[in-house]
This record gives C-alpha cells, structure tokens and sequence, in this order.
C-alpha cells in the first residue's frame, strides 16, 4: 500500500514541478503575499478533484470525446494569451517590491484568477486527470496512489507560495520584476503555442 502511495506521490511531483501557468500564479502571489493561503487550497484542492475523477474513470469520457479536448485547448490557449499580455506589459513598467505601495488585490479577483488559470488549462486536464488516472489504474491500490499524488500537489504549492516570500529582498528592485514578469509573460505563451499545435 505504501508503494502505491509513495509512486502517486513521485508521479505528480514529476509534473507538477515543471513551471507553468498555475506555478508562475503561485510564486507571484507568494513574493507579493497576496491571499497566499486561499491560493495554494485552491490549487491544492483542485488538483485533488481533478486526480479524484481521473481515478475515477474521467479519463476516459474525456479522451472518447475529441472535439471536447479541442475546445478545451483553443479556450484555454486564447486565455493564457491574454494574461501572458498582462505580463507583458507589467514587464514593460515594473515596480518594485513593496506591498505599501499598491492595494493588494481583491480576495475573489485573486480566486477567479487562480480558478482560471487552473480549470482552462488543458494540461491539467492532460496530465492530471487523463494521465495520472491511466497511470492509477495499473496500481492495485489507486485510491492509495492517487492520495499519494493530491500529497505532492499540496506540498509542492505550500512550498512554492510559502517560501516565495524569501525571494523578497532580491526582487525589492524593478529590474527583477521586469525580468520576472518578462518570464512568465513567455511561459503563458510558450504553453499556449503549445496547446494549438500539439
């Protein structure tokens, strides 16, 4: 039981890890200490939903039905486009690090962000409910793995948004956000290339 358990767990840590959309959300929202708790539950709790219904057989509807996964793909493309230009342009005209200077954002716009970046981002469709439930099935213990696997998600973003924080001095200066923003601004779009053309 501990092996299936401990596999869930290095299985999506193995994706989970990789930046992306909903990571680059976490680390601004924990170097602007923005909300960071309801953030990282929001991910966390996602991820153990949608690992929940891949265990469950939710993998397969999806993957029958084609049409659906593609419209999925261009949505979830046309938004990471859109909060890729938002970047964009904070890297046009960073500031730098101090909270005093800017209204943090609203408890919901922070939620609704968070929830968009998790729910119309196929890959997490992909990787956490078509993948990791067809990688459960083969574990005689899948309810074991797929806790094992709602584990690494809610360690790896408790530590991506807690930790974040130390990170502050180094971004206290407008070059680093210019250069922060400017990252994710080409991650958002790398993995919007990406959805349409794979």
């Amino acid at each position: 039981m501990l092996t299936s358990v401990l596999a869930g767990f290095a299985a999506s840590a193995v994706l989970i890890v990789a930046i992306g959309a909903q990571n680059a959300f976490v680390l601004r929202q924990g170097l602007r200490r923005e909300h960071v708790l309801a953030v990282v539950a929001v991910c966390a709790v996602s991820d153990l939903a949608l690992i929940l219904a891949g265990i469950g057989g939710l993998g397969a509807v999806v993957s029958a039905r084609p049409d659906a996964v593609t419209a999925i793909r261009w949505i979830g493309a046309a938004f990471l486009v859109a909060y890729a230009i938002m970047a964009a342009r904070r890297a046009m005209r960073p500031s730098k690090l101090n909270p005093a200077e800017r209204a943090p954002a609203t408890l919901g716009a922070t939620l609704l962000t968070c929830l968009a970046l998790t729910y119309l981002n196929p890959h997490v469709y992909l990787d956490t409910v078509l993948l990791l439930g067809s990688i459960a099935q083969q574990h005689p213990h899948r309810w074991l793995f797929g806790i094992g696997a709602a584990a690494a998600s809610l360690v790896w973003f408790t530590a991506l948004g807690a930790g974040a924080h130390k990170l502050g001095p180094l971004l206290a200066r407008p070059a680093a956000w210019r250069v922060l923003d400017g990252l994710i601004a080409l991650v958002m779009l790398g993995v919007a290339v990406n959805l349409v053309t794979s």
